[in-house]
């Protein structure tokens, strides 16, 4: 019968709730770490980022922000975003405020029993304070981890649109580490990912226009060959929403 459906369907047919009961949380097996290994030092220094309690008071009109919210494609090329904005939109998508012992944790933004799968990826060429290159966000340190190994050609490339994420300050890349939400929900797990990088990228955009930052959400990539440029295996982690910010154009 399956085979007489169309992949959506397939997909549809394959995640509903009834055909997700039998999950690792209810075989009692052990809940996947919340966060990707952190390796050790090695002399190299992670990127500590201005602290969240720090940030000062910004007085916002919701109504406004939520009427105002656009993409933005165009950025300022001589106006970088300041090391601190980058650490508030960091905070308000992906910042954690409690973590829980079922491995999962409180953050800024819903995810799906708190299970939290995403992982963020920085393209830095505009960050006041901060050397160009790749990063990856620490939420639990609040830090950046350089990545010293991730070739700039080849992740511009993996864009058709790429001249967009040439010119942006700063490009965010979400991942999704499966067994995170597998563990709980199952074959499931795959809507429940979608929905949350959904969230993240609202989340984004609406922080980024209380700090006159331009945002615009990138679902056009090569899956392949932006796994490959992060050095995602595609399977156990994959890429599965990006963001390009910047100072808009006046």
């Amino acid at each position: 019968m399956m085979l007489d459906l169309s992949l959506e369907e397939q997909f549809m047919a394959a995640t509903t709730l009834a055909n997700s009961s039998d999950v690792p949380a209810k075989e009692g097996a052990m809940p996947p770490a919340p966060e990707k290994y952190v390796p050790p030092q090695n002399g190299r220094s992670f990127v500590t980022l201005p602290e969240p309690d720090f940030f000062p008071d910004v007085n916002v009109n919701f109504l406004e922000t939520v009427e105002l919210r656009t993409s933005i494609r165009q950025y300022q090329q001589d106006e970088p975003v300041a090391i601190k904005e980058l650490s508030y939109l960091l905070w308000c998508t992906q910042g954690v405020k409690m973590a829980l012992p079922s491995g999962g944790s409180m953050r800024n933004v819903p995810s799906a029993g708190a299970r939290h799968a995403l992982e963020t990826y920085l393209f830095v060429q505009r960050v006041e304070g901060l050397k160009p290159g790749f990063y990856r966000f620490l939420p639990f340190d609040h830090a950046l981890l350089p990545l010293a190994s991730v070739d700039k050609e080849a992740f511009l490339a993996a864009f058709p649109g790429r001249r967009m994420v040439e010119k942006s300050a700063v490009t965010f890349v979400w991942s999704a580490v499966r067994d995170r939400m597998t563990y709980r929900y199952g074959p499931r797990a795959y809507r429940y990912i979608f929905l949350d990088a959904g969230h993240v990228c609202e989340n984004l955009y609406l922080a980024a226009q209380t700090v006159k930052t331009g945002v615009c959400a990138v679902g056009s990539f090569d899956d392949d060959a932006l796994n490959r440029a992060l050095l995602l295996d595609g399977r156990e982690e994959f890429a599965i929403y990006g963001a390009t910010v910047g100072k808009p154009v006046r």
